[in-house]
């Protein structure tokens, strides 16, 4: 196999690894475990919006704590948290006569941002840099994070009291949403019971990959070999959400790349070398919807960005490749 050529074996074997793990834990969610995953690999941020006890913050512990040699910082985002809170600040320091830069919990390869719509909206900004530029800045001078930088945020959006909704700049730069849901089955919420009785923490998970093996498996994802006519679909998708009468504000250049990407992840997840439309649509909800804003009458039709995705799927043909005569 050349050099340049993805070990997708050795990335399906890790990835169904750390799957399998988190899955110990989080019980019966497998597309929602596979789909964080692909998040991951794909360097982009997760954002986790659901009901409350769905455990929003145990999936993101549980994919921090399968990774050794990760730093891992968590902020619990509340109304009075400070942008210096997240970023860091300059403090004198009266032994050496100088400003000394203290590093805020964004320095880290994995930052959960816990109930990310309780802080303002001047804090929520704080984020806007670090997770589209992967630096902070301070006192204008530069300041890079850790590679990888991935931000996993939850949020709860039944709950407006005390919170602040994030903007569409902000949900612009996550490169998914997903939600857990309630239990499928009563077995499952059984399991979660005795985990619950026995005091079981995602804290308490074994890694199963290292921070180098990381690095490697987000590479291999960059390597795959995304064609002409499939860079077509994508463009095809997200133009079709600008023109859909039902929405407002379709989904711009960072979503068709977010989708593309995403793509990649979830094709070299199944072992392949390259992305296929079936890799598109499997990704394009989780990707697409939280970037649609819908007209008002679709709101008042009940109508979802995630049944509109789905529509603008079933409508949007695959490019074919040109015959060769």
């Amino acid at each position: 196999m050349p050099d340049s050529a993805p070990d997708t074996a050795m990335f399906q074997k890790h990835f169904h690894a750390l799957a399998a793990n988190v899955e110990t834990f989080i019980r019966g969610k497998s597309d929602v475990v596979r789909l964080a995953l692909v998040c991951l690999f794909a360097e982009g941020h997760l954002l986790i919006e659901d009901v409350p006890g769905v455990a929003k913050t145990s999936l993101a512990k549980a994919i921090a704590r399968s990774i050794a040699g990760a730093t891992v910082k968590r902020v619990q985002f509340t109304p009075d948290l400070l942008p210096a809170d997240v970023t860091g600040v300059q403090i004198y320091d009266q032994a050496r006569g100088g400003f000394e830069f203290r590093q805020g919990p964004v320095f880290a390869n994995i930052l959960l941002g816990d109930e990310i719509n309780r802080a303002s909206p001047k804090t929520q900004s704080a984020l806007l840099e670090v997770m589209a530029e992967h630096q902070v800045t301070v006192d204008g001078e530069p300041r890079p994070v850790p590679e990888p930088f991935l931000c996993i945020a939850t949020q709860n959006p039944v709950e407006h009291q005390g919170t602040y909704v994030l903007p569409e700049a902000q949900l612009d730069r996550f490169l998914m949403r997903i939600a857990i849901g309630y239990p499928d089955e009563v077995a499952e919420e059984v399991s979660i019971i005795a985990d619950g009785i026995a005091r079981r923490r995602p804290e308490q998970l074994d890694p199963v990959l290292d921070l180098d093996e990381l690095r490697t498996m987000i590479k291999t994802v960059r390597l795959l070999h995304v064609s002409a006519q499939l860079q077509d679909y994508v463009a095809l998708i997200t133009r079709a959400t600008r023109e859909h009468p039902d929405i407002q504000l379709g989904a711009s250049p960072r979503g068709s790349i977010a989708l593309a990407t995403a793509a990649q992840s979830y094709a070299a997840s199944m072992g392949r070398e390259y992305v296929t439309d079936d890799d598109v649509k499997a990704v394009a909800v989780p990707v697409l919807s939280h970037r649609l804003l819908l007209t008002s009458e679709a709101r008042i039709a009940k109508r979802t960005a995630k049944s509109i995705v789905e529509e603008i799927l079933d409508g949007t043909p695959v490019p074919r490749a040109p015959e060769r005569r």
